[in-house]
């Protein structure tokens, strides 16, 4: 299946057309193996899986880290992606709406 990079997809966009950008981007999937970076959980919510990159050093190096997202983490991260720093019960139940708002598209 050829594959599609979407990097920083989100630049200058927000709300609205977010969910509009992350609706069509989860229909290219249906042809295209669609890799997205994006820092919205309005575009985040329709991916099929999640993955998390981490940046780190050790010692004089920067590495990263790539790991593959459970549900529960996912939820998590969009609940970070909507919250900040405190992740709240509202902020949760916030990320619980946004993914089932995704779920009935797909």
């Amino acid at each position: 299946m050829p594959g599609l990079i979407f990097d920083e997809v989100d630049a200058g966009i927000g709300g609205r057309v977010a969910d509009v950008v992350g609706r069509k981007l989860h229909a290219l999937g249906s042809a295209f193996q669609v890799l997205c970076i994006t820092h919205l959980p309005q575009i985040a919510v329709f991916a099929d899986q999640h993955f998390k990159v981490e940046k780190f050093v050790r010692g004089e190096r920067t590495l990263s880290r790539v790991r593959r997202l459970s549900n529960r983490e996912q939820r998590e991260e969009i609940a970070r992606m909507l919250g900040g720093i405190e992740i709240t019960a509202k902020t949760r139940a916030a990320a619980r709406e946004l993914l089932h708002q995704a779920r009935q598209v797909a």
